[in-house]
């Protein structure tokens, strides 16, 4: 069940998407939340570079696997804007992280991405779950799920030149 406590974690997800697209990249953004509540880190997407292994997932469970311990990660979650793709999905399970918590699927992106007429990713929209059998996942989470669809629409349908009408 979706708290309170996750949504606002979850609305900062959004926030991060938000500027990464703002500053030309994809717009996905995680939080990693430890056990205590406290926010142990966070990152958005950063593919732009080139290197499109630079998902804020993986940062995240690579930051994890060298800072906290094998049972701080088990009792972490890490919200995130969209659901890890299977690169990031396997990271989250070899590192040990807890609850994953996930505001648009990866299935709802690959069908906006068809209905834009945008190509398809190279990589496969597979659930978590598929990836890691055992992970905890939630989501989506509808009251938010247009704000992140609204993010790929501006990043795959960029508004055009001022008219000045």
């Amino acid at each position: 069940m979706i708290s309170d406590v996750d949504l606002r974690h979850l609305r900062r997800c959004v926030e991060l998407a938000a500027e990464a697209l703002e500053s030309g990249d994809e717009p996905f953004g995680s939080v990693l939340v430890a056990g205590d509540g406290t926010i142990r880190g966070e990152d958005h997407n950063r593919v732009a570079s080139g290197d499109h292994t630079r998902h804020p997932e993986f940062a995240l469970a690579r930051w994890a696997a060298e800072h906290m311990t094998p049972a701080e990660r088990a009792a972490a979650t890490v919200y995130t804007s969209g659901e890890h793709c299977p690169m990031c999905a396997a990271a989250h399970g070899w590192v040990g992280l807890g609850r994953i918590v996930f505001v648009a699927s990866g299935a709802q992106l690959a069908g906006w991405l068809a209905e834009w007429g945008v190509p398809a990713a190279p990589v496969a929209a597979l659930p978590v779950t598929a990836v890691v059998p055992d992970a905890v996942v939630e989501g989506p989470v509808p009251e938010l799920v247009d704000d992140v669809r609204a993010l790929h629409h501006r990043l795959h349908h960029p508004p055009g030149p001022s008219t000045g009408n």
